[in-house]
């Protein structure tokens, strides 16, 4: 399991220059490695993630689309991540904190985290991806009053919406994060990076192509040696272990 924290405490963790490029490193490194089957991304300081720093706009003479291509590649780098991601969240996840937490696959969050597509509030339309994310998660209607309003949603309120997974006490959201990366990183990897895939793709493609798409995975998958041990460990009553391979 890789954690990658953002650690900007006295800025709610709000995302500079240096904070995006350490992310899509982070992001760009992790998606390489074979040794890392899960990736929880997560704020310190009791915040998650405020966003952009708008202060960092004063102190930069570069143009306002070349720093927007070079924060939405951190979003890319995300989004092409096989793993499957986890987004720890506690406190405010606001504007392209609040899409970095719900473009991860899965969404635990604390009893006092905040979320909000705030940008509208700032004279700003939604970025980091959040147009393609909230349409899939919540539909278009629902989409369009999260993002003209900005409203603040309690973590209660979004997981009614669908856009949180679960929702616990301060408490429990680290020991039951650790329990969810630990249960994805002892599964089969190259299933579950294939699954992502045919998740994260079908909405695009007719019901024809995806049942070659899912034919082909599970192709690969009985193919595998992880498919091999996955059919001797049942037999056998046992836990697998999974290689990648």
């Amino acid at each position: 399991m890789l954690t990658v924290s953002l650690n900007r405490p006295e800025k709610k963790n709000a995302a500079d220059a240096a904070t995006w490029a350490a992310l899509e490193e982070a992001f760009r490194s992790a998606a390489g490695s074979s040794d890392v089957r899960v990736v929880v991304v997560t704020g310190e300081g009791g915040e998650f993630c405020a966003g952009a720093d708008l202060s960092d706009l004063d102190s930069s003479s570069e143009h306002p689309l070349s720093r927007m291509r070079r924060i939405h590649s951190v979003a890319l780098a995300l989004h092409r991540l096989p793993q499957p991601t986890i987004a720890k969240v506690d406190g405010v996840a606001v504007g392209a904190g609040c899409n970095l937490a719900f473009g991860c696959d899965l969404v635990v969050a604390s009893e006092r985290a905040r979320f909000s597509e705030i940008f509208s509030r700032r004279g700003l339309s939604l970025d980091f991806g959040g147009s393609w994310l909230l349409t899939r998660r919540v539909g278009l209607h629902r989409a369009k009053e999260l993002a003209y309003f900005g409203e603040i949603l309690s973590a209660v309120e979004a997981a009614g919406m669908g856009l949180v997974n679960k929702v616990l006490p301060l408490g429990e959201l680290d020991d039951f994060v650790a329990r969810w990366a630990s249960r994805l990183a002892a599964g089969p990897p190259l299933a579950l990076r294939l699954t992502k895939s045919l998740l994260d793709e079908a909405a695009g493609l007719s019901f024809d192509q995806v049942l070659d798409r899912e034919a082909s995975a599970q192709a690969i998958n009985i193919s595998s040696e992880d498919g091999r041990e996955a059919m001797a460990a049942f037999l056998a009553r046992r836990e697998a272990e999974f290689k990648g391979r």
